[in-house]
């Protein structure tokens, strides 16, 4: 019973301590976006200087993420040409060898064909 209550009252502080960090990070997410719309307001700038600053900023980023995402394309690109010639590779190699031990089995089934042959001639 002691032991039960002793649980129920951890897992009491620990539901009003999550909830208190909910509330912390909510009130730093609040204030951090109030803070940014009030530097942007209250910035020596005109409205448009900083709207041409937000159009640069963003056609930058979409530079950026259009080289990202052309850079990693190529890389896939690579990736999947050598994993291409590898699997060629081996496709040729077993081919190869298919070949080899099918040449070796029909030669071992001529030898022993001639081989009954001749046992077949001696009786």
């Amino acid at each position: 019973m002691k032991n039960r209550k002793h649980q129920s009252e951890y897992e009491h502080e620990m539901q009003h301590a999550t909830r208190s960090g909910m509330s912390v990070f909510t009130g730093l997410l609040i204030g951090g976006l109030i803070g940014a719309a009030t530097a942007l307001l209250m910035a020596p700038r005109s409205g448009e200087e900083t709207r041409a600053e937000i159009r640069n900023k963003a056609v930058e980023y979409r530079d950026r993420t259009r080289d990202v995402v052309n850079e990693t394309v190529s890389q896939a690109k690579s990736k999947a040409d050598e994993i291409k010639g590898g699997v060629v590779e081996k496709a040729e190699d077993l081919k190869r060898r298919g070949k080899q031990t099918a040449a070796q089995q029909l030669d071992n089934v001529a030898q022993a064909a001639e081989a009954g042959k001749t046992k077949v001639q001696e009786y």
